[in-house]
């Protein structure tokens, strides 16, 4: 695997700014309310590759018990990675690589031996997340040119080679990047792993209480429906449910309805801490630019 940097490797500036700073495709798409739907479309892709799915059955804490923090855990890593400083996303990277390290099965189904770092495990996992949040915002309505979207896949070579990722294997181009699915789509499956996992990203576990007193329920039924409707065409075949209740013309319409509801909402409100917090810190980053 790839050694994780130093934060010697950088200047103050660069920690300061991040591994991305205010002017990238990231932060755009990172913080726009299509993001939230995108990640949940990651999560249902990921569950397809069967090695993969299996690490997390076998191996992610919380998963049965406590899938709440789980999803609270991988929010957090994904915007510190973003938002946070340089020092900030080497520190989340290293706990993470650690949790993945001597971590070791079979897969039933594959026959497959792996380790949870084996690299093509984690190039699955970055180019889920990565085609989940471009295709996303670009149907949500995010203003993105072509050379933006390969803009942003090149940017996100960065987040696949600190986490162990191959340099050499991980997409630069939104081209390279379809490529890459059209060239592993025989190898995915639904597996019972998967088929549990799909169904705790669609019906998830809630307290009685909350369900009840609280607008969650349908608020996430929202998000997961249209996650589950944006994933591409082969990918609902593969589960089996390939409309899944809406067309694409109605997913991306409804999606876009949502973005345009949710940006109504004050910045100060739908942003998160960690977004605010980046935006304050940058700002006393460039007059050492000037």
């Amino acid at each position: 695997m790839n050694p994780t940097p130093s934060i010697k490797d950088f200047t103050p500036e660069e920690d300061l700014l991040g591994f991305f700073g205010p002017d990238s495709v990231t932060w755009r798409i990172h913080s726009d309310p299509a993001f939230s739907v995108g990640g949940i479309r990651a999560l249902l892709l990921q569950a397809l590759h069967p090695v993969a799915m299996d690490g997390v059955h076998q191996f992610s804490t919380g998963f049965t018990t406590d899938p709440w923090a789980r999803l609270t855990r991988t929010a957090e890593y994904v915007a510190t990675l973003t938002y946070g400083t340089r020092r900030d996303a080497l520190r989340v990277v290293r706990r993470v690589r650690g949790m993945h390290r001597d971590k070791a099965a079979v897969e039933e189904t594959t026959g497959r031996s792996y380790s949870v770092d084996d690299a093509d495990l984690l190039l699955w996992v970055h180019n889920c997340e990565v085609d989940s949040l471009l295709s996303t915002a670009r149907r949500a309505g995010v203003p993105l040119t072509d050379a933006e979207a390969d803009r942003y896949v090149a940017e996100q070579v960065v987040a696949a080679v600190l986490i162990g990722a191959d340099e050499a294997e991980v997409p630069r181009t939104v081209a390279e990047l379809a490529a890459y699915f059209d060239g592993i789509r025989a190898q995915l499956a639904v597996t019972p792993a998967a088929r549990a996992a799909s169904r705790f990203v669609l019906v998830p576990p809630m307290p009685g209480w909350v369900q009840l007193l609280t607008p969650a329920r349908p608020a996430w039924s929202t998000l997961a429906s249209l996650g589950a409707a944006t994933l591409p065409r082969w990918a609902r075949q593969v589960y089996g449910l390939p409309g899944f209740g809406l067309t694409d013309t109605a997913a991306t319409a409804g999606l876009k309805a949502f973005r345009q509801a949710a940006l109504a909402v004050p910045a100060r409100v739908r942003e998160s801490p960690i977004v605010r917090a980046a935006r304050e810190r940058v700002a006393t980053a460039e007059p050492l630019s000037a």
